[in-house]
């Protein structure tokens, strides 16, 4: 009996593991192979607290599927905040060029905090590009730079929608939950 059970609980996961295969090959059938790419970024690796960060993209897709963009953030004493997700918008799968952006206005206690943004490009297929990486440091002093002109459009292609902590609150204790 319990041979018998063994063997259908086998075939039970060997089969649900060739259903899971079967989707991407699907998309792929319906949307193609290609991976998206992100071909040129910048973004500023300086921030004064209270400011938006914009952080600049050009990626493309030869099959023209791109569909989201996907943003994490690793703090120091925070840790990895969930993902945040932008849709791309219509016309822009093939060849996306333009800004996301992190609000940082009304989040107190920043200053000298330093994080890290990971980008990557999703497309229908459910490829992902390499993934685009950027320091940040929070400084009163800073002032955000600017890519070089005529490489960047100024366009809007969406929030990245992470409420930023700061490490540390107001009486100098740490905000993580961790070991609580």
């Amino acid at each position: 009996m319990y041979k018998k059970m063994l063997s259908v609980v086998a075939l039970l996961f060997l089969t649900m593991g060739c259903a899971a295969l079967a989707p991407l090959e699907v998309k792929e059938a319906k949307y193609g192979k290609s991976v998206p790419v992100i071909t040129e970024s910048f973004a500023s690796p300086k921030l004064r607290p209270g400011d938006t960060w914009q952080v600049y993209l050009k990626a493309s897709d030869p099959d023209g599927d791109m569909k989201n963009i996907y943003a994490t953030i690793e703090q120091p004493g925070i840790g990895t905040y969930p993902v945040s997700i932008t849709k791309i918008k219509e016309g822009d799968g093939k060849d996306l060029s333009g800004y996301i952006y992190l609000n940082t206005v009304g989040v107190q206690g920043l200053n000298f905090v330093s994080l890290t943004l990971t980008v990557h490009i999703q497309d229908k297929a459910g490829h992902f590009s390499q993934p685009a990486v950027f320091p940040l440091s929070f400084n009163s002093g800073s002032q955000q730079k600017t890519p070089a002109p005529g490489i960047f459009p100024e366009k809007d292609l969406g929030p990245i929608m992470i409420t930023l902590r700061p490490a540390f609150d107001s009486d100098g204790q740490g905000t993580s939950d961790w070991g609580k």
